[in-house]
């Protein structure tokens, strides 16, 4: 039996306000609003705790989903964290879409940086109204068997070193 996840069901981050989420997410990125569900009690927990939770369907099915827990003190975001390393990215199939969508976020007055081109993908990236970070890519490596070597050599001497790793041979260089 085959054990690996099929695919993201959802990941689900916290906003503050509900309404506003909904907007930027489907006025901007249009993405459709699929689900949304209130309660007063968390299911997994029993905790007392009023919220809605909605879900914001991509073209595979797959969900970004948010709480809004109004009774809650405000987010924050873990000040031990650099911003730019907690981050969703979305997949695009190619430049021209990337630039369409950088486009109506910046006509929404929405702070854009890049297309900056990396080792896998090039990418733009921007916050959601609730501080997430956001990157929207279009790939330019497919992972496959070479890049997956090349990962866990990379990792070992990350690991003996917390250095960058500048002087493996790749069998699929980036």
């Amino acid at each position: 039996m085959n054990t690996t996840p099929m695919r993201l069901d959802h990941v689900a981050y916290r906003c503050k306000d509900a309404r506003q989420t909904t907007e930027f997410y489907t006025k901007l990125l249009d993405m459709k609003l699929v689900a949304a569900l209130t309660d007063d009690i968390v299911g997994s927990t029993k905790e007392v705790c009023p919220h809605i939770h909605i879900f914001f369907a991509m073209q595979d099915g797959s969900c970004v989903a948010f709480f809004e827990t109004p009774e809650e003190k405000p987010m924050g975001r873990d000040p031990n964290t650099p911003a730019w390393v907690q981050h969703l990215a979305l997949e695009v199939p190619d430049g021209a879409t990337q630039l369409a969508i950088k486009a109506k976020l910046e006509a929404a007055g929405v702070s854009v940086i890049g297309p900056k081109s990396g080792h896998l993908c090039v990418s733009i990236y921007f916050f959601d109204p609730n501080g997430h970070r956001l990157e929207i890519a279009h790939r330019k490596v497919t992972p496959n068997a070479a890049t997956e070597r090349d990962a866990y050599r990379i990792l070992e001497r990350w690991s003996e070193t917390k250095k960058p790793v500048r002087d493996l041979e790749l069998e699929h260089p980036v």
